[in-house]
Order: C-alpha cells, then structure tokens, then sequence
C-alpha cells in the first residue's frame, strides 16, 4: 500500500498521499513510499514530468540490480535486502527503487523489504530529516539486517568442514550446495550494491551532508566485507565438495577391492566345487565316507591360503 511520510518544522508525521504529493519540496522531507503491484501507483510516476524519464522507466523496471546514477540534482538508487516473505520471493534480496532530489524521495517496492519497517521507526523518532538521511539510514538497515545472515552461511560452512570426515556424504555434500547457492544469489547483488554505496558517498549533491556520506560509506563498507566473506564461502565451497568427491572415490576403491578380493577367494573354490560336482563317472574317492569333509578341509585350506598370499602382499591391510 502507498504511503507518505513528512517531516517539517522538526515534526515528523505520516499523512494522505493525496496531501503530502500537494506540497513543496523546498524543504525538509517529504518521503513517498509506492507500492509497485498497485496500478495507480505505477500511473502516478509515469504522470510526474518533475521527474526525468529514464528515472521513471528505472522506478517501474521489473528486473534491477544494484546501481546509483546521477541525474541532474537527483539521484536514482537501487538497493537490496531481504524482504519479508522470502519463499513468495523469486530472488534472494528484493528491490527498492528510490529517485531522490531536494526536499523529497521517491521510493517503489514491488516487494516489501525488512528495512522498511525499521526507517519508518527512525523516521517517527526524528532520526531521518532529509533525503541524505533517508537513504543512508535505509542502507544502513539493509545491510544490519542481511550481515547476521552472511555469518549464519559462514557458520554452516565451518561446521560442513568439521563434520566432512565423519558424516554422510551425500548430507555434507546437500548442504554445502545450498550454504554455496545462497551465497551466490546474495553475492550478486551484494557487490555491486557496495559500488553503488560507494558512488552514492562521492556524489556532489548538496542535500548529502558529511554525516550522511559517513553512513554511506559505512555501509559500502560493510557490503564490501559481506561481498568478501561470501566469495570466500563459493571457494571454500568448491574445496569441500572436491574433498568430498575424492572421500567418496575412496570408498567405492575400497568397495570394489573387497568385493574383488572375495571374488578372487572364491574364484578357485568354485573351480574345485564345479570339478567335483560333475554328473560323470570316475570322480576320485567319490563313494569314500570321508571324501566330503576331505573336498570341505581342502577348500578351507585353499581359502586361508589365498588370503594369506593377499595379506602378504597387502591387499587387505591396505597399507
């Protein structure tokens, strides 16, 4: 749902959209929240001729990554978060599109982000009085909220490289691909996010005051850490699962020798056992009381005798 938020006179306050789009801004701040899934929202932007076209097109675009461009006095920023309803979501971090000059910004979710929340709260506490402060304090929040999750994959990934000798390979293997896929979704739109928060900070636009390109800065920062340890978790990633696959080698040689062993024990006691239980006349001893025990004794013996010689040569200790 669209909303308005004004703060004038050292007085925040949330009012009619109606109301808050009627007045100057000249001065303080006069925040507009659209809700992008509305038709009369997305008809409202393509109405404001203030705003320059290619702001405009960039607010409604359905795909964004990450970016801040200079336009005039203003500034088109894109950023992401998480949002609120991350399974109905078709990315891992979703958009918020803000065009921001003099006294107002403009701001398009199509998505709800969990930052929201949070700057409203700031915003009714007078923290946020103008549009630098607006988008710093927004940048700020996503990256609070998004940090504890890049040290959560961290976490799982130290505790896969712990357990990758002792448990189940094909588990381990499960979820390093999920902790290494959401580190990639999260790293697309983390790098280039401490970019645009980098650009954002240098801009020459006279409603960022210093403190604001401290916040801005502060943030890039922190996406630049995030972007880091994220990219570290892709290759720590590709390290376990080759571990893995060589573990996994392992066990199916070893498998296969043992099979191949019993196999090879076999092989002549079967010989023997094939020879002797032919249907034909002349079979040595084959009415004598003894002869079954005689043809059992020497089958054990030709058996101890091959695991022996496997012994000898180490096939069975596998040292």
């Amino acid at each position: 749902m669209s909303s308005a938020f004004v703060f004038r006179d050292g007085a925040a306050a949330e009012m009619p959209f109606g109301d808050a789009i009627a007045l100057p801004h000249d001065g303080g701040l006069i925040w507009l929240q659209l809700d992008g899934r509305e038709d009369a929202a997305r008809n409202w932007i393509r109405d404001q001729e203030d705003i320059p076209h290619i702001a405009r097109e960039a607010l409604l675009a359905q795909e964004t990554r990450p970016r801040a461009t200079l336009i005039g006095g203003g500034a088109l920023v894109n950023l992401r978060g998480l949002g609120t309803t991350p399974n109905d979501d078709p990315d891992a971090l979703v958009s918020t599109r803000f065009w921001a000059d003099k006294g107002r910004v403009i701001s398009v979710s199509f998505r709800t982000p969990k930052a929201l929340a949070i700057v409203i709260d700031r915003f009714h506490a007078r923290e946020i009085v103008d549009p630098g402060d607006l988008l710093s304090r927004f940048a700020e929040a996503t990256s609070d909220l998004l940090d504890p999750d890049v040290a959560e994959l961290g976490d799982t990934m130290d505790d896969c490289e712990v357990v990758v000798d002792s448990a189940s390979i094909l588990a381990t293997r499960r979820r390093v691909t999920e902790v290494r896929s959401q580190a990639i979704s999260y790293r697309r739109f983390v790098a280039p996010q401490r970019q645009a928060l980098e650009r954002l900070a240098a801009a020459d636009l006279d409603w960022l005051d210093e403190d604001d390109r401290m916040h801005l800065r502060e943030a890039a920062d922190r996406a630049a850490r995030m972007a880091e340890e994220l990219e570290a978790m892709r290759e720590r990633a590709a390290l376990i699962h080759e571990e893995l696959t060589d573990r996994r080698a392992e066990v199916i040689d070893t498998r296969a020798l043992l099979i191949s062993i019993v196999a090879l024990i076999f092989l002549p006691l079967t010989f023997v056992t094939g020879l002797l239980g032919m249907n034909v006349d002349g079979i040595p001893y084959a009415h004598k009381p003894w002869a079954f025990w005689g043809v059992t004794g020497f089958c054990l013996f030709l058996a101890i005798g091959v695991m022996a010689w496997f012994a000898r040569a180490r096939w069975i200790s596998g040292k």
